[in-house]
């Protein structure tokens, strides 16, 4: 039997397997911010012990910064004592960081492809659970908890048991037409899944969908596995893998490139891997989606009518959500609109919203954020002429950070307000105290501010 892209990569890098069935685990990249960090650089002087090799770690600030246009740090005195820390401990360790103000500032989970930091066949962690986004580089990406950050650190090690591999292949073709994007694709996954379907493993996306798919769509779909309940998600590298990766700022410094495009296409999965289970998906009739509930894996048509439940758990989201069953989800009165997150922030994201926008105006008791996944992203969209269209529609366009997707840089939708948003989770409170939140993509977001309620992007007329 051959062998996975992540067994491939996985088999390279263990230095050593212990007794309890474990691995030793060498990492290639550790990605830093500001809000998983600060105890392991105290535990590191605590101990004595300097960070093993500061040359394969990079820092930003991303989760607690203002977005506020103009800002220059945080909004809250502890917002400002992390990033303090944040700054202290990355120069006193001598470890690159991106903070407010750089030009390669931005969200960790953003600024690591477009800068090439993370390329197919590496091991990378971070302390956040999104780092599951870099898989669809050809990587092996996961996040990992404070005390991990501390033992990467101090060894570039991590200590892991390896997952096994769940396929989950995208068959078929979109009808013309029909507003259908990566975000869309991952919340069908998410339904067809549940919230535990992949615990204990990591999703390999392939098919005919994902072998045509631009790489930010990777990444977006790459983003959501954990919400799946799975450890990691990864799409063997391939062309469009190796075409964006040489496009960026290290990638355009490698000089064999024949060779290492050579090994990277090495790393695909063989033909006949062995996989733990696979899940076949036909996207010819899906449609835009939109989530009902309070977890990710509760999403719908957003031309259906919200699903009868099935469980206490879906009659605690709906009450939560304050929702009817029966009744059609579009239509539904909404109070924000939120497009930005690690998930649907980059330059594609936001041509597709500019695109739905254009000429438009959002409804006037809507409160609309557009926020850039970095300094990049923001750069490019002001070029291309789309933070004037989103202007010009009545959205508050912001400085890149993750906002509204945590709050905590307290950037929350209102209590009991309703939020239609295209970042990665809706659970009770994540964008604020009884804040309700609708996931979905950047189109569906934009129609929906447009309309006041959430809208379905094909009944405006706006074709992509």
């Amino acid at each position: 039997m051959g062998l996975t892209t992540f067994d491939k990569i996985w088999d390279q890098h263990t230095v050593k397997t212990l007794p309890t069935g474990e691995d030793i685990l060498f990492i290639d990249r550790h990605l830093l911010h500001e809000v998983s960090s600060p105890q392991a650089f105290d535990g590191l002087r605590q101990k004595a012990r300097v960070v093993r090799f500061p040359n394969l770690t990079v820092g930003t600030e991303d989760h607690i910064v203002s977005t506020v246009p103009g800002r220059v740090a945080g909004t809250f005195t502890e917002a400002e004592q992390m990033l303090t820390a944040m700054r202290r401990n990355t120069e006193e360790f001598g470890i690159s960081h991106h903070r407010i103000g750089s030009a390669k500032q931005g969200i960790v989970h953003v600024i690591a492809p477009e800068q090439g930091l993370v390329m197919p066949g590496m091991t990378v962690v971070c302390g956040d659970s999104h780092t599951c986004t870099l898989g669809a580089l050809g990587a092996v990406a996961f996040g990992v908890g404070t005390s991990e950050v501390e033992h990467v650190l101090a060894t570039q090690t991590v200590v892991q048991r390896r997952p096994g591999v769940l396929r989950v292949c995208l068959e078929g073709v979109l009808k013309e037409g029909k507003y259908v994007l990566p975000k869309d694709f991952i919340l069908t996954i998410c339904r067809h899944l549940g919230p535990e379907g992949a615990q204990g493993m990591v999703i390999e996306f392939a098919g005919e969908a994902i072998r045509g798919m631009p790489m930010e769509g990777r990444l977006t779909i790459c983003n959501m596995a954990i919400e799946a309940g799975a450890r990691s998600g990864f799409v063997s590298p391939d062309k469009i893998t190796i075409d964006y990766i040489l496009a960026t700022e290290a990638g355009k410094q490698i000089r064999d490139k024949r060779e290492l495009e050579k090994h990277w296409l090495s790393l695909a999965s063989d033909r006949y891997a062995e996989v733990r289970r696979e899940l076949v998906i036909d996207i010819s009739d899906i449609e835009p989606q939109v989530t009902w509930g309070t977890r990710p894996s509760q999403s719908m048509p957003v031309s259906g009518t919200i699903p009868v439940p099935q469980d206490g758990a879906d009659d605690k989201a709906l009450a939560y959500m304050g929702l009817i069953p029966g009744e059609p989800i579009r239509g539904t009165s909404i109070d924000t609109v939120f497009i930005g997150s690690c998930t649907n922030s980059r330059i594609s994201d936001l041509r597709i919203a500019a695109h739905v926008c254009r000429n438009q105006r959002i409804a006037s008791h809507v409160v609309a954020y557009v926020v850039p996944g970095s300094e990049s992203v923001k750069r490019q969209a002001e070029e291309e002429g789309l933070l004037d269209v989103f202007l010009d529609a009545g959205f508050e366009v912001r400085e890149p950070g993750c906002s509204m997707c945590v709050s905590v840089n307290r950037e929350f939708v209102e209590p009991n307000h309703r939020c239609v948003s295209t970042s990665n989770r809706n659970f009770e409170h994540r964008q604020g105290p009884n804040a309700r939140t609708h996931l979905c993509s950047p189109a569906v977001a934009a129609a929906s501010a447009i309309a006041g309620f959430i809208e379905d992007p094909r009944t405006l007329g706006i074709h992509l």
